[in-house]
């Protein structure tokens, strides 16, 4: 379990309060540690131990230099804060100076601590030889303005009088990110630079991208100002001025030189490359005296107005709203507060509270990359921002245990992003139902993206009883890509619009249950030759993206069939509101083929040929119609095909090896060939995706399920990584199957421990009653992470584990979602089922504390739950069971399901008005 905090002291971080903020000494011994700083309006920067990082607000709209991973080390463009000491020279309170480079190591005189929380950074250094000490602080400002604040105090440690000069210093980059290599230089002749009364502006006249040239209205400033409000003394607002002929900007001469004076407030200078680098008046510190200053790095979207000398009434506001040390203390508390409450509607309590802690931080990761997307962090260098379909459906799983109010408008809106050809739009814009094809409009079908929205949906209805969100009609999504992007309708223009419409012109709409109909059926339907769905441009893997012609996924064909399964039980649900028929469009008729001309699904062109027909019915315009069809009949249709489907994978995708392992075939490749093989030339070809998948459908049955439990550890599991490849090594490039088998093996989506399918193997494992094993997985990728020795990462889920054990492209990953989920549904047994509350825990022996007790604080039926298990003996899972539930002391009456217990919503409900609520269950055996 955890290590003593003495271990942790000498291996790496360490929790220092209750609400996970934590220490980490030496962190710029350590490289490519980056923290993430955001908020709801729009602002997104990232910092490093020596403030490296960016600050922008969009692909277009960086203010400071954008940076992938590698340039947090290569590059001297930082947050900066100067200090000249009189008898000692310059000193960078970031560490960012060439002096405090040279020196680095053990020799270099300096202590240097990192302490950050709910999403504050704070750095310490001092200078043992110079006596002074640099306290610098950032946060985003839980606020409605598009600003980083960072605040830096100097302490006099010393016992003698010290002199300094201060200089603030950022440079301002101030355009798109595409113009890092797209006319970097002739952009900066673009750049308005003026210095105000508290610091410098930059407004290009004009952008300069991928967008055409466009009039610029963005504008990027460096302001601060002294703790008590007073202005900076003067400026240097070009890099080139600052720095000096043969300088750089870890050793400027406009500070290493002394005498130089800055230029005042109401200086223009027009295209050069600028820097925010503010000048503040001479300070004397007693011993033990301190002084703060804070800047406020702001991007202004409509731009700030210049009136000589004096600022903008918007650059006013910024000032009086952040520009002292007092308001910085302010908002910073109310910052901590914002972030607090945002994780506190989930919250675990276990034996081991450094485990707890660290879960605060997988909590606030899905906000996290619904903020920033797959975008705008160093490592995660590929994106232009916005977010992917397959991201948003699964970080909507995290929302409904933590912000379940808006989920039903956000998933219905996103359901206009379904084509009527089962595809979808794969570009989420910012705005609630804004949709694209992807980037750049290059059409790709993601083959498992159809599968996604069931599963949240369903999350959605069991949590909040709401089943008549199935009969809710929404739109569809139309552009000119047709059968799955296989084909181009010509008759489609962009003036049209992106939304269906039937024939007469009316814009088609049809009920969720529909959109999830097309979704599921065109999938089944679009067979491949050994009778599994086609693989398409890829799946959940995007690296398996060579096989689009022959390939078929068999992982998500499990799946699909788990999801036919189970919407054609959830359709007979809708009996409870009364419902005896619903509304189809007449199109899907062919394809719910045992209610009028039956398919034989063995016969694979015969699947083919259907959707093929089906396709021709809807490729411009829908008729309009609609057919009647009773839920009976429609849940027989869907079973039948996931009955078919099981029987085909168990059948003809069920490996074994010569030692007697077992497992499933994960994928076909693009010559029609199986993937996963027990033999070969470069040993046993095994992907845990495939089994994933087998599991948490249904598709295995209990003795496949062991089996592949214990293949899983033979062939995938590695403890040096903390916890199970994502597969074995298929022996160099497969361009018949995907890219990513040209990525070293053993990195990212080549057999990494990838995080997001390890821990659905635990949800998956933890769902068919294996418990200890999934216990496992997700104990071995907490304890990997929190090993910072060696995963070298904050606290947190990456989405990867590298060859050599580092933590890999953090903070943005599917994976915290599901971590949550499995905690809760799974190991905590807190689901939702129609509505209803169901308790049944899966909790190991180890999980509970001193006193027998763990305990989980979780929003249900509109009011917060704390649930708190007593098992006094410490019962392993297996040997014990509830034997009791009370609400204050009273006995709740609850109906046994299974291992536990499910209690009605209206008997939560009429627990009187309080919105908290205290649940103790008593386990014992049974």
């Amino acid at each position: 379990m955890a290590k003593t905090m003495t271990e942790d002291m000498k291996t790496g971080w360490r929790f220092i309060d209750n609400d996970g903020a934590f220490r980490l000494d030496a962190p710029h011994r350590t490289s490519y540690l980056y923290f993430p700083l955001v908020n709801e309006a729009g602002m997104m920067s990232v910092v490093t131990p020596t403030l490296h990082g960016d600050c922008k607000t969009g692909q277009n709209s960086f203010l400071t230099l954008p940076v992938s991973v590698e340039d947090l080390h290569n590059t001297r463009s930082a947050r900066n804060f100067w200090v000249r000491i009189a008898g000692y020279g310059p000193w960078s309170a970031t560490g960012n100076s060439a002096r405090q480079l040279a020196e680095a190591g053990e020799a270099e005189n300096q202590d240097v601590a990192l302490e950050a929380g709910l999403l504050w950074h704070k750095v310490i250094r001092e200078s043992r030889a110079a006596g002074l000490r640099a306290e610098v602080t950032n946060f985003v400002p839980a606020s409605s303005d598009q600003v980083e604040l960072m605040q830096v105090v100097l302490t006099n440690t010393g016992d003698r009088p010290l002199t300094l000069t201060p200089t603030a210093a950022v440079p301002i980059y101030g355009r798109s990110a595409d113009n890092l290599r797209d006319h970097r230089h002739v952009t900066s002749l673009l750049h308005r630079i003026r210095t105000v009364r508290h610091g410098v502006t930059v407004q290009p006249t004009l952008t300069f991208d991928e967008r055409g040239h466009r009039p610029n209205t963005v504008t990027y400033a460096v302001l601060g100002a002294e703790g008590d409000g007073a202005p900076p003394r003067s400026f240097f607002p070009v890099v080139e001025d600052f720095i000096g002929e043969g300088g750089n900007l870890e050793w400027p001469a406009a500070v290493v030189q002394q005498g130089m004076t800055g230029a005042p407030a109401g200086s223009a200078v027009d295209g050069y490359e600028a820097i925010g680098a503010l000048r503040f008046a001479d300070v004397t510190l007693s011993p033990g005296e301190s002084r703060a200053y804070v800047l406020i790095l702001a991007v202004a979207a409509d731009g700030f107005k210049q009136s000589g000398i004096e600022a903008s009434a918007g650059i006013n506001e910024l000032v009086q709203r952040y520009g002292s040390a007092a308001r910085f203390a302010e908002w910073l508390d109310r910052t901590r507060a914002h972030w607090q409450a945002k994780v506190a509607p989930l919250a675990f309590h276990t034996a081991d509270p450094r485990f707890d802690g660290w879960l605060k931080w997988v909590t606030v990761q899905p906000f996290l990359r619904r903020l920033f997307g797959n975008s705008f962090v160093p490592y995660h260098d590929y994106g232009r921002g916005g977010r992917g379909w397959r991201d948003l459906w699964q970080d909507c799983l995290a929302l409904l245990m933590l912000e379940p109010e808006p989920v039903h408008d956000l998933l219905f809106s996103s359901f206009a992003g379904v084509r009527m050809d089962g595809s979808n739009a794969t570009i989420i814009g910012s705005r609630p139902g804004e949709f694209m094809a992807d980037r750049n409009n290059i059409p790709r079908v993601w083959m498992d993206h159809g599968a996604w929205p069931y599963l949240t949906t369903r999350l959605y209805i069991d949590r909040s009883g709401d089943l008549g969100f199935l009969l809710q009609e929404q739109t569809y999504f139309k552009d000119a890509h047709i059968n799955r992007c296989q084909a181009h309708d010509e008759a489609w223009s962009a003036e049209q619009g992106t939304l269906l419409r039937t024939r007469p012109g009316a814009i088609a709409r049809g009920s969720v249950l529909e959109h999830l109909l097309v979704q599921h059926l065109t999938a089944f339907f679009n067979a491949g030759a050994a009778g599994n769905i086609l693989l398409e441009g890829a799946d959940w893997n995007d690296g398996m993206d060579m096989a689009r012609e022959r390939g078929e996924s068999v992982a998500f064909s499990a799946l699909y069939a788990g999801n036919l399964a189970d919407l054609g039980q959830l359709v007979l649900a809708l009996g409870r509101l009364g419902v005896t028929e619903v509304q189809l469009a007449a199109e899907l008729l062919p394809l719910l083929d045992t209610l009028a001309e039956p398919v034989n699904y063995a016969d694979v062109t015969a699947r083919q040929d259907r959707l093929h027909r089906y396709f021709a019915t809807c490729s411009h315009t829908i008729s309009g119609d609609k057919i009647k069809v009773r839920p009976a009949d429609l849940g027989r249709d869907l079973a039948a095909k996931a009955d078919w489907l099981t029987a085909h994978l168990r059948q003809h995708e069920w490996i074994t090896d010569r030692a007697g392992y077992g497992w499933f075939n994960g994928y076909y490749d693009n010559d029609g060939q199986r993937v996963e093989r027990p033999d070969g030339p470069h040993g046993v070809r095994m992907t845990l995706t495939g089994q994933v998948f087998a599991l948490m459908g249904g598709i295995a049955s209990d003795t496949q399920a062991q089996a592949i439990v214990r293949s899983a550890d033979r062939y995938l599991y590695e403890h040096r990584l903390g916890g199970y490849r994502l597969n074995t090594d298929f022996g160099g490039m497969q361009f018949n199957l995907g890219r990513c088998f040209g990525f070293a093996f053993g990195h990212k989506e080549n057999g990494a421990m990838f995080s997001h399918m390890a821990v659905m193997y635990a949800n998956a494992l933890y769902r068919r009653g294996l418990v200890r094993e999934g216990f496992r997985v997700l104990d071995g990728i907490y304890q990997h992470c929190a090993d910072f020795a060696t995963a070298r990462i904050y606290p947190g889920l990456p989405e990867y584990i590298s060859e050599r054990g580092r933590g890999l492209y953090p903070w943005l990953t599917g994976s915290a979602s599901w971590y949550l989920l499995t905690l809760l549904n799974e190991v905590f047994g807190v689901r939702g089922e129609l509505g209803d509350l169901v308790l049944a825990p899966k909790l190991v022996a180890a999980q509970f504390d001193e006193r027998g007790q763990a305990a989980v604080a979780a929003q249900f039926a509109g009011r917060q739950i704390e649930i708190v298990y007593h098992n006094p003996r410490r019962l392993e899972f297996g040997a014990y069971a509830i034997r009791r539930i009370a609400a204050d002391g009273v006995d709740l009456p609850g109906a046994r399901v299974d291992q536990g217990v499910r209690i009605a919503r209206e008997v939560i409900a009429a627990l009187g008005t309080p919105a908290a609520l205290r649940l103790d269950i008593e386990l014992d055996e049974g």
